[in-house]
């Protein structure tokens, strides 16, 4: 036995050897390149502190920024047929959704809560992109009209955060009939006379933009989200011509109508207190105010809240 070379230098070469890093600590800005730290991204919600790009951000981290002190409470969600078509491509269903709810940690691609911001009291429902693209299925109908049922019962408003690839292929026409049923949901809000506040994040695209997406009461988008119904690739090849230098991002529907308003994602709790309380006729809110304590402030009675 050599005792310099199985001994000694395995030795030497462990203390010396380079450590590995795991490489979830370090992400990559897709806008400019920019290397940036896991926690100083999570702590600034996803945006780059170098060039502004809002990177993706899962329902469960934005309900955490959102609401006061992070404190919400998840809505029951009606659980809809498993597999109502058999459906099967390379995968079955069944096995994809099992791999979606492993990978991201939720149950389907919504999730809806209620809660306070700036202790004003909402029920907010979002899309999760990384959960099958943030399809719109059987179970986001059901999430979108529980949303609208428990807003309009404690009389509250609706903020709903959209991102999506549009419907869920493996769904067919199931998917196709969530379009009118979200409809028919904000239009119970409307009948009670209650806000409903869309904030569109990227990529908002198909029939979820053709439906319940564009038919808030106030329009919201995060800064260069495309928001479409057909992708700018299919229009390209579809009419042969060139598109314009972002055709169908957030700051060009601004500047042709189709929103309200372009909101850093850093800004949007201030600004969705501000306009809710100025659409139920509430005093104006308190930046850097307590959580809400327990006993919260009703908000006025459908009949008073403007339209």
């Amino acid at each position: 036995m050599n005792w310099i070379t199985n001994y000694v230098r395995p030795r030497i070469n462990s203390i010396f050897s380079r450590r590995e890093v795991p490489e979830n600590l370090w992400s990559k800005c897709d806008g400019c390149g920019t290397m940036l730290f896991h926690r100083e991204l999570s702590d600034n919600l996803n945006v780059c502190t170098s060039c502004g790009h809002h990177m993706g951000i899962t329902p469960r981290e934005r309900f955490h920024a959102l609401f006061d002190g992070g404190v919400f409470t998840e809505v029951a969600v009606p659980e809809p047929v498993a597999d109502p078509l058999q459906f099967r491509d390379q995968k079955k269903y069944p096995d994809r959704m099992k791999a979606a709810q492993k990978g991201t940690g939720e149950k389907e691609a919504m999730l809806v809560a209620e809660g306070e911001i700036l202790r004003t009291p909402i029920v907010a429902a979002a899309q999760d992109f990384t959960f099958m693209g943030g399809s719109m299925g059987m179970y986001v109908g059901n999430a979108i009209i529980a949303a609208a049922e428990r807003a309009v019962a404690l009389r509250r408003p609706l903020v709903l955060f959209s991102a999506a690839g549009g419907a869920r292929m493996q769904e067919g026409i199931l998917s196709l009939m969530q379009m009118p049923r979200t409809t028919v949901a904000v239009q119970m809000l409307k009948e009670a006379n209650l806000p409903y506040i869309v904030v569109l994040t990227h990529p908002t695209t198909g029939g979820v933009t053709a439906s319940y997406a564009m038919l808030g009461d106030v329009q919201i988008a995060e800064p260069g989200a495309l928001i479409c119904f057909a992708g700018p690739r299919v229009i390209e090849q579809t009419i042969r011509e060139k598109l314009p230098e972002g055709f169908q991002r957030a700051e060009y529907l601004l500047e042709h109508g189709m929103l309200d308003r372009v909101t850093d994602r850093r800004e949007l709790k201030e600004e969705l207190a501000t306009i809710i309380r100025m659409m139920m006729k509430m005093t104006p809110p308190i930046k850097g105010e307590l959580p809400a304590p327990s006993g919260s402030p009703e908000l006025p009675t459908p009949q008073d809240a403007t339209e």
